[in-house]
């Protein structure tokens, strides 16, 4: 059997490290990099800004609970819920169901709670155009501002996925990432006590937590998920009061 030369081993060797650099280019091309609420308030108080209103979450036990989807029927409930227990919360909405709901919308952003983007469709956004990307956001973020006076700064890609493209676009429209640290994945399961113990068994201080109040399970979990953060001294804070006195930096993704 005749030796390959060694010219064609170099080549061999050459070509796949260069396959190698292309492929760490690739991952590191959709590296995600996150800020979390702690730093994003070092951000802030080292540009001079103070804590506004009546919670500073470096000095008290901070949780955010976010609700993902359309507003509807239960999202009445977890208002609710939140006004017993003397909590805000941070309302994502897909904006196709929003005129159907116009009081609801309204409601949330009147009994002080935040209301961000979560797309006109739920549109995987890593996967949409370019022009759909803005069509999605930016239709929401117009029907959000009709209903309740204000522009949302904050918005969740659905699924979380998001890229570089997508953290573009979202500078661009004025709009900064909020993904979640602790996911009950209630929309996997029906079983509230499941869901409950999940979110309590992950939660920490600073916490961002998802739930999705149209699935079934989910609002029957809240009262225990509510009782067992009281007891253990978090304050329910809107994702806005988490990162005070630092601001949500458009095209940033927070975690």
């Amino acid at each position: 059997m005749r030796k390959r030369p060694r010219f064609y081993l170099l080549l061999g060797t050459a070509v796949l490290a260069v396959a190698a650099l292309a492929v760490v280019a690739v991952v590191r091309s959709f590296a995600m990099v996150t800020v979390g609420p702690a730093e994003a308030r070092r951000q802030g108080e080292a540009a001079g800004a103070v804590a506004a209103g009546a919670v500073d979450c470096a000095r008290v036990k901070c949780v955010a609970l976010t609700f993902d989807g359309s507003p509807g029927e239960p999202t009445g409930e977890v208002l609710d819920l939140l006004a017993e227990h003397h909590g805000l919360g941070t309302f994502f909405l897909e904006g196709r169901d929003l005129d159907r709901y116009p009081e609801l919308v309204r409601r949330i952003a009147a009994e002080g709670h935040a209301v961000g983007d979560h797309t006109w469709t739920h549109a995987r956004l890593t996967e949409a155009t370019d022009d759909r990307v803005r069509d999605e956001l930016g239709r929401t973020a117009d029907a959000i501002e009709r209903l309740t006076g204000r522009r949302p700064t904050l918005m969740r890609p659905p699924e979380g996925r998001t890229d570089d493209r997508v953290s573009r676009i979202s500078r661009e429209l004025g709009l900064a990432q909020v993904l979640w640290t602790v996911t009950a994945r209630d929309y996997a399961t029906d079983d509230s006590g499941l869901i409950a113990r999940r979110v309590l068994d992950g939660v920490a201080r600073d916490g961002i937590v998802l739930l999705h109040p149209l699935h079934a399970g989910t609002v029957p979990a809240l009262p225990a998920i509510l009782d067992g953060l009281a007891a253990r001294g978090y304050t329910l804070v809107t994702v806005d009061q988490l990162l005070a006195p630092g601001t949500a930096k458009p095209g940033t993704i927070y975690r």
